[in-house]
């Protein structure tokens, strides 16, 4: 071997090696390979629970066997922050659609395009960089047994009420993010704030209550189910409706006067390797969100967000907006503001 080609080899073992360190470093909540029977493999990371993408996965590689794929389950801030530091993943897909956004205007996403790509609704994606295939909103989850007797609130103004009128149910009881780690959280509050005009008298109210704070939907569906808790506010509206389904231990809140509804999105990162096959399994998963209904998962399609209902109460779009309480400035206040609500002594 030449001491050009001996070089070049030692520096491609470097830097495998760094990147497997890097992701070795990240703060990951789950992880599964899927090998395929060639010798392309994807790198996916994303904040989906493998219980909800997996049979996504294993209908993607019935389709294309020769694909491996790698898969990270991380929160939407961490993903975030890898991406932005250049760790070396092929597709991120993430909740946190302002976060998402934020890294296509940062240069950290590469375009794509294909006939699929552009049979997406024209609000569904941005500059060929992001794109939405599920619409998903937030929702309150209650407990059937510990609300049992009680008037269900159908609006939020109700809910305080309520909140009032019954505090022994709700102390220490009530759940929701941690909007000052969650990126997913942050983007429902930050959103349910600007365009509700009871959202800070609410969260005060919570916040009296000894309101719990989680990283993840799941966590507080689970202890709503359990009876810890009494009531869960801004959870994953697809993640309550599949848990449900199975567990009548549970209801979803319907509120009437305003619903967050988010759009999951993918992008290939800037340091995608594996383009060719990343963009065959982001078409998979545009074409899975364009459907009326998914045989594959129990995730909204993309049609949820354009209904008169959805368009009356104001879905998250992408663009620029998204970047408003992503400023320093105004998200180091408006968490100062919401630790003073939620967060008491």
């Amino acid at each position: 071997m030449r001491f050009t080609d001996l070089a070049r080899s030692l520096i491609a073992a470097l830097a495998l090696t760094a990147q497997a360190d890097a992701i070795a470093a990240l703060e990951l909540e789950d992880q599964r390979f899927y090998p395929g029977s060639g010798d392309t493999t994807i790198k996916v990371i994303s904040t989906g629970d493998l219980d909800v993408f997996e049979p996504f996965i294993q209908q993607f590689q019935t389709e294309n066997p020769t694909i491996g794929i790698d898969y990270f389950v991380t929160s939407s801030a961490t993903l975030h922050t890898a991406i932005k530091d250049g760790a070396i993943f092929d597709v991120a897909i993430s909740s946190a659609m302002d976060l998402q956004f934020q890294l296509a205007n940062d240069g950290t996403a590469q375009p794509y395009t294909s006939p699929v790509t552009e049979a997406l609704p024209v609000w569904a994606r941005w500059r060929n960089q992001v794109f939405a295939f599920t619409a998903e909103p937030a929702v309150a989850v209650i407990s059937s047994d510990l609300f049992a007797g009680l008037d269900r609130p159908t609006t939020r103004q109700e809910l305080i009420a309520l909140l009032r009128q019954s505090p022994e149910i709700f102390e220490n009881a009530i759940g929701t993010y941690d909007v000052r780690t969650s990126g997913l959280g942050y983007l429902f509050a930050t959103q349910e704030a600007r365009n509700s005009d009871t959202f800070w008298r609410l969260s005060e109210l919570m916040g009296t209550r000894g309101t719990k704070l989680y990283c993840c939907s799941a966590q507080m569906i689970d202890d709503v189910a359990s009876g810890r808790l009494t009531l869960a506010y801004n959870v994953l509206g697809s993640y309550a409706a599949e848990r449900i389904a199975r567990d009548d231990r549970l209801e979803i809140l319907e509120l009437e006067d305003y619903a967050t509804v988010m759009l999951r999105t993918a992008l290939i990162p800037a340091t995608a390797t594996e383009t060719e096959a990343a963009g065959l399994f982001l078409d998979r998963l545009l074409q899975e969100g364009m459907r009326e209904a998914s045989a594959i998962w129990a995730l909204p399609p993309l049609g949820a967000a354009d209904t008169p209902e959805a368009r009356a109460y104001g879905p998250i779009r992408l663009g620029p907006a998204l970047l408003v309480y992503l400023d320093k400035l105004n998200r180091d206040a408006f968490l100062r503001a919401w630790s003073d609500a939620v967060v008491q002594p």
